[in-house]
């Protein structure tokens, strides 16, 4: 009798057993995003829109916890977290943050690579950008799965500047990536790498005099309380690749995999139209809330011919010189 009662109870802890794995192998795959911004900017809605996408092709439901806010840290932080598998599983990152990986990632949001916004968006479309994304996925385990971005860069400061002799010596704020500093200084300012949450301390304590930015972030961060001059110098326009860790993804279920490309992709689009949209009237709303003085600038053309030489031979230092020219002839 007892032995049939230890086989009755062990055969009902085996069935939960059983049972439990059941569940836990049904239970949905938690996702973590991360983006500096709040509800309202482009890239937050971009993720949001991935993760639509994902549940959308993917038939099956999926937890998406997209941290807001900087509340993980910075654009850098969440690379390092994507390319390590912790903390962050997707997120928005600029390619000025993937040099330790590609010296030619920087490089395709270089200030003056672009014509306008059609002919970016012809570079993105024609996928040359491809080596670029397979370099950092092979040596940084951060895949490229959409390009986001569009907004137009121009500089904002403390003071006017009207013209290519007024900028001389300018103390400007530039990312970390060499090409932004040897461009900048090339046309006569002095450029220093500043993180880019201290971008507003900095100016207000008279570190720095100037920065450069896209609407959305000039918008977001309240530059314009300490440097409400904004040059319309339209140096600039904004790739913003959509990334996805790549420990996290060999992990998915192969049909996961599928939509998370997929999604990334249209995501990216979505993204390009929304910011590149919507970037003009964020500058006019500020103009008109008073917030913003837009300056025309003549001397743009003036500029991109300074800045010519140091792409090319930046492009040639770092293996990028076909790239560079594919972007140069379309």
């Amino acid at each position: 009798m007892k032995a049939l009662i230890r086989t009755f109870v062990g055969g009902a802890l085996a069935l939960g057993l059983v049972a439990s794995a059941a569940v836990f192998a049904q239970a949905p795959i938690t996702l973590h995003g991360a983006v500096q911004f709040n509800d309202d900017h482009a890239f937050n809605r971009a993720l949001v829109r991935f993760q639509e996408l994902v549940v959308k092709y993917y038939g099956k439901p999926v937890n998406f916890v997209l941290h807001k806010n900087s509340e993980l840290g910075l654009e850098k932080d969440y690379f390092a977290f994507m390319n390590q598998g912790v903390s962050v599983d997707y997120g928005i990152v600029s390619p000025a943050h993937m040099s330790t990986f590609s010296k030619a990632a920087p490089f395709i949001d270089a200030p003056f690579l672009f014509r306008d916004v059609d002919h970016w968006n012809k570079v993105i479309d024609a996928d040359t950008l491809k080596p670029i994304a397979d370099e950092v996925a092979a040596k940084g385990d951060v895949m490229l799965i959409g390009f986001s971005g569009g907004g137009t860069r121009n500089i904002f400061a403390n003071k006017p500047v009207r013209n290519l002799q007024e900028m001389k010596g300018l103390k400007i704020r530039v990312q970390g990536a060499p090409i932004w500093s040897k461009t900048f200084a090339a046309i006569g300012m002095s450029p220093t790498v500043i993180a880019y949450d201290e971008i507003y301390n900095a100016i207000q304590n008279g570190v720095i005099s100037a920065g450069d930015n896209e609407a959305a972030g000039v918008e977001a961060m309240k530059f314009y309380e300490v440097a409400p001059n904004l040059m319309l110098t339209q140096h600039a326009i904004t790739i913003r690749p959509i990334c996805f860790s790549g420990k996290t993804f060999k992990k998915l279920p192969p049909d996961l995999q599928a939509a998370i490309l997929k999604a990334g992709k249209e995501a990216g689009t979505y993204g390009r139209q929304l910011e590149s949209g919507e970037d003009s009237k964020k500058l006019e709303a500020m103009e008109k809330a008073g917030r913003l003085k837009l300056i025309p600038f003549p001397d743009k053309v003036q500029m991109t011919k300074l800045a010519e030489p140091v792409l090319a031979d930046y492009a040639k230092e770092i293996g990028a010189t076909e790239i560079y020219k594919k972007i140069k002839g379309m």
